[in-house]
């Protein structure tokens, strides 16, 4: 070799470690001006830097050119084709080669294994088993391993195992490793952990791989002790340790060990910090997510897009929002990741068209939304009631061809349900081609929530039967669904069964529905005894159910306890006091009323205005009771007025006990009829096109003469009215309401 040719390799692996194709070119040109011919090795250096910067037209120019190309210069080549995907080129490459050696034999298989070609790449295997078998190495293993495992073709990697052992590499680490990766997540964690155990020298890399098997199936204090008993860690031992305890559900136990990483002084990178974060948001610990993040800052890692967005979800999880805020505006780079981030935990903390508003920005911004993020939106859409946005999202996910996905498909059973179409949400679980337990459980909630208690109680059984396991919020629906068919026996059975048969610890949610089952059906004095041997309070839905049960039933002594452990588990609620007021008011006790708004006023609580909204070609219209600013005030008071007279003639006589005010009759009579969510009902009325429904959401619960009303409303006017209030789905149609006479 020439000292000019050894001059200009030199240079060109100097291009190539600093990615610098147009020095490469500009070296090639002066080869070309000063050298007439080329020596095979500096053409074959030509071509592996042209391979490694990216230029294949470059590189196989080169090469075509090379006068008598060595094997070098045909591996050099199909290497290139083979790590760039080119594999009809590849393959061609190798049919014409003179000679092939173990080079040669694992650029084509790791060209097919690359890309999941399994059948291509085992036939290449094959070949080279029949025509080239001394040439069998570890690299061969750990590619067909690679595939069998990225695959799920376990069933050959078993194979490559048995060749393995027969050829005599098993004790080779490198092929090791994939073997054990291979078998764990094969779930055969126990072959992978032979594997490891007959190994007889064992380095860091075989440790961690093993350490990620176990963690895998959360067999956390085997790989504690294997953590342990390294006489070596590296940084990603430590990473492997952290993230396998966040995936387990061990936060504490994670944030405590990243802490030692911090003593140990080991570099931190992407994988730690983002694992780290995960386990700050399970935990809600806001306190050490600021330091992981101040810590963040300090290593210089805050660009990093992967550490953004689990930055952006630990705010989120820890209910600090405008914290998730400030962190996504800084990124300097957002994926799909981030987007998604900042949108479910909107989402998540009740901000539902603020979930929206971010995922029309982040199409703005050209960024694809995935299977995860559409299905988070569409949560949001089911969280307003909002069927009209739902439903173009819904067109979305058909032409994106992302509503195969279970996640999408689910979420628009939900919102379809939500929005009280029942039938459209059945319609869409029947055209699934997979449902799992969260599919049955939307749809059984949807019938639940809208009083189908037949529907719902028949789909659980056939959920059953099914073999899917039913989980707790599947168990709120049947509990719902019988209370509001009043099947209180029913409802005990279902309660019974799902701490005997499915091994389900009740949590708050499900007790509230037993208070309900209870109080609907007028056994105060037995919810109050299920009360008390409640293993927790009551929470507010809880409290505010069984007081609304006392004002039905006019039962004043269990009505005046709810109301004083109401007050104490939420001092500055005002539904309690509110609720207690009605039940005074009923019973014409207005010194009491007076006493209670007193306490109200010195304690500093407030009773929150009550306002209705309905949307209307894309524009939220917001009604206040006795509203005085709405553009179309002299026709809703109009609509109004014809109803009254309409729903006098149908029987409606108003329920004066639900003002909390000592006035006149007809001053009483004025204030029910222009409360907030009957001018929002007669806008819909004037405005939504007949067949259609009326939708309106109330910030707070719907009184009882406005139930009443809306009952009536529905039967007049032959419309379907649904009303999200604070607690609950009401669907008005023919002169009823899914929750029946309770409200």
């Amino acid at each position: 070799m020439s000292l000019n040719s050894n001059y200009y390799c030199s240079v060109l692996k100097i291009c190539t470690e600093t990615r610098n194709i147009a020095q490469a070119k500009k070296i090639h040109c002066h080869i070309l001006r000063t050298i007439k011919d080329p020596e095979t090795f500096l053409l074959n250096n030509l071509v592996n830097a042209y391979s490694k910067l990216g230029d294949l037209t470059y590189a196989r120019n080169v090469f075509d050119k090379i006068p008598q190309p060595n094997l070098f210069s045909w591996n050099t080549i199909l290497f290139t084709y083979s790590k760039s995907g080119c594999l009809s080129e590849m393959k061609d490459i190798f049919n014409r080669m003179p000679k092939h050696d173990g080079v040669s034999w694992n650029s084509l298989i790791s060209g097919y294994a690359s890309r999941g070609l399994v059948t291509d790449a085992v036939k290449g295997y094959r070949s080279m088993l029949r025509y080239g078998g001394a040439d069998l190495n570890r690299i061969t293993f750990s590619s067909m391993l690679i595939l069998s495992s990225s695959q799920e073709c376990f069933d050959l990697g078993r194979q490559i195992h048995g060749q393995i052992v027969k050829l005599g590499f098993g004790s080779y680490v490198f092929v090791c490793c994939p073997l054990m990766d291979m078998y764990s997540k094969a779930g055969f964690v126990y072959d992978a952990k032979r594997v490891f155990d007959e190994t007889p020298e064992r380095n860091v890399v075989m440790y961690n791989t093993m350490i990620t098997g176990l963690l895998r199936y959360g067999m956390v204090e085997d790989s504690w002790w294997l953590f342990h008993s390294m006489q070596e860690k590296d940084s990603i031992s430590w990473t492997t340790m952290i993230t396998g305890l966040t995936q387990n559900g061990l936060y504490r136990e994670a944030i405590d060990l990243f802490r030692e990483m911090r003593i140990e002084g080991l570099a931190m990178d992407q994988f730690t910090f983002g694992s780290m974060l995960t386990g700050c948001g399970g935990l809600i610990a806001p306190k050490e997510g600021k330091q992981v993040h101040a810590f963040v800052i300090r290593t210089n890692h805050q660009d990093n897009v992967f550490v953004g967005s689990a930055l952006v979800d630990m705010y989120c999880k820890c209910k600090l929002i405008t914290s998730a805020e400030a962190v996504f505006k800084r990124m300097t780079q957002k994926n799909v990741v981030s987007w998604t981030a900042l949108l479910v935990g909107y989402g998540q903390n009740g901000y539902s068209e603020e979930a929206i508003r971010i995922f029309r920005d982040m199409q703005r911004n050209g960024v694809t939304p995935d299977y995860y993020t559409l299905g988070s939106v569409i949560s949001s859409c089911a969280n307003l009631a909002s069927l009209e946005e739902g439903a173009q999202f819904h067109g979305q996910a058909i032409v994106s061809g992302l509503f195969f996905f279970t996640t999408v498909s689910n979420a628009l059973v939900t919102l379809y349900s939500k929005c009280g179409s029942t039938e459209d949400a059945n319609r869409l679980f029947n055209e699934m081609n997979f449902r799992d337990e969260v599919s049955w459980t939307a749809l059984i909630s949807g019938y639940s929530q809208f009083g189908k208690a037949d529907e719902t109680i028949g789909l659980f059984q056939k959920m059953l039967a099914h073999g899917l396991k039913p989980d707790e919020v599947t168990f709120v629906g049947v509990l719902s669904a019988c209370s509001r068919a009043g099947l209180v026996e029913k409802g005990y059975q279902y309660f019974e069964s799902m701490v005997k048969e499915h091994g389900i610890t009740p949590v708050v949610d499900h007790y509230t529905c037993m208070i309900d089952l209870l109080s609907r059906a007028g056994r105060l004095e037995e919810a109050r005894r299920f009360i008390n041997k409640m293993p927790m309070p009551p929470d507010a839905i809880g409290w505010s159910t069984l007081l609304s049960s006392c004002r039905l039933h006019g039962d004043l002594e269990i009505g005046k306890w709810a109301a004083a452990s109401f007050q104490e588990l939420e001092p500055h609620n005002p539904v309690g006091y509110i609720l207690l007021s009605s039940i005074y008011a009923a019973k014409g006790k207005w010194d009491h009323v007076s006493e209670l708004r007193r306490g109200m006023r010195i304690k500093g609580v407030r009773k929150e205005p009550g306002c209705s909204w309905i949307k209307y070609k894309g524009k939220v219209h917001i009604f206040s009771a006795d509203d005085q600013t709405s553009p179309f005030l002299d026709q809703i008071y109009a609509e109004l007025e014809e109803l009254n007279h309409k729903m006098v003639e149908e029987g409606y006589v108003p329920d004066l006990s639900y003002v909390l005010h000592d006035v006149e009759e007809s001053q009483k009579t004025k204030m029910l009829t222009y409360h907030s969510e009957r001018l929002a009902i007669a806008f819909g009325l004037i405005f939504i096109p007949p067949g259609l429904p009326i939708r309106i959401v109330k910030n707070l619960r719907v009184c009882g003469d406005c139930h009443n009303a809306t009952k009536i409303i529905s039967k007049i006017t032959r419309r379907e009215i649904l009303v999200r209030d604070a607690v609950r789905f009401h669907l008005f149609k023919d002169g009823t309401c899914s929750c029946g006479d309770f409200w």
